[in-house]
């Protein structure tokens, strides 16, 4: 006599099978988005708006190349409340917190896999340029101040794009520099 046992798996309640595939970048007028391997400027405000829409309710990923994750603060390393997926070539590298993916592909697995709603890009250069026909929404900071980095976003034409803006601000006591922050989106 056989037995035959159906197993059967249920997907929490939070997993859904499409994810938000967006990305987020502060940059100046010239483009430039860093500085000897950290941020040009501080903008308070901008911080802020990047933390509330990367964890979201708490079940995002985000994706960045390994020397933005080593630019992170230790105490921001990793990034609390999203699961941290560090691209990086090489395959004896490790983040405490984070995991790592060699490939774009495996990085999208990830966050899929951890039943993430959203996935945000969030840099450097090379992760930018990578995702950057993976995305449907681009938020952008523009940081009114030219020539501030050494390391600039990716050429990227705007033609199929819409842009929204949403807010902008002049300096204060904590924003160093005026911005426009929109979101750009693919039609």
């Amino acid at each position: 006599m056989t037995t035959t046992t159906t197993l059967t798996f249920q997907l929490p309640s939070r997993c859904s099978d499409k994810m938000k595939m967006a990305m987020i970048v502060a940059m100046d007028e010239d483009g430039f988005i860093g500085r000897g391997n950290g941020l040009p400027w501080k903008l308070a405000s901008d911080m802020a708006r990047f933390k509330r829409l990367t964890e979201a309710d708490g079940f995002n990923s985000v994706i960045m190349g390994r020397r933005t994750w080593e630019s992170l603060p230790d105490s921001f390393r990793p990034l609390p409340d999203r699961v941290n997926i560090v691209m990086s070539r090489d395959t004896d590298w490790s983040g405490g917190g984070a995991i790592t993916a060699l490939y774009v592909g495996r990085a999208i697995e990830i966050a899929f896999a951890e039943g993430s709603d959203e996935c945000w890009i969030i840099g450097g250069a090379q992760i930018y340029e990578m995702f950057l026909d993976r995305v449907d929404e681009i938020h952008v900071t523009e940081v009114h101040t030219k020539g501030s980095g050494d390391v600039r976003f990716p050429e990227w034409d705007r033609t199929g794009w819409t842009q929204n803006v949403i807010d902008s601000s002049h300096p204060d006591e904590d924003n160093e520099f005026g911005y426009t922050y929109s979101v750009w989106t693919k039609h």
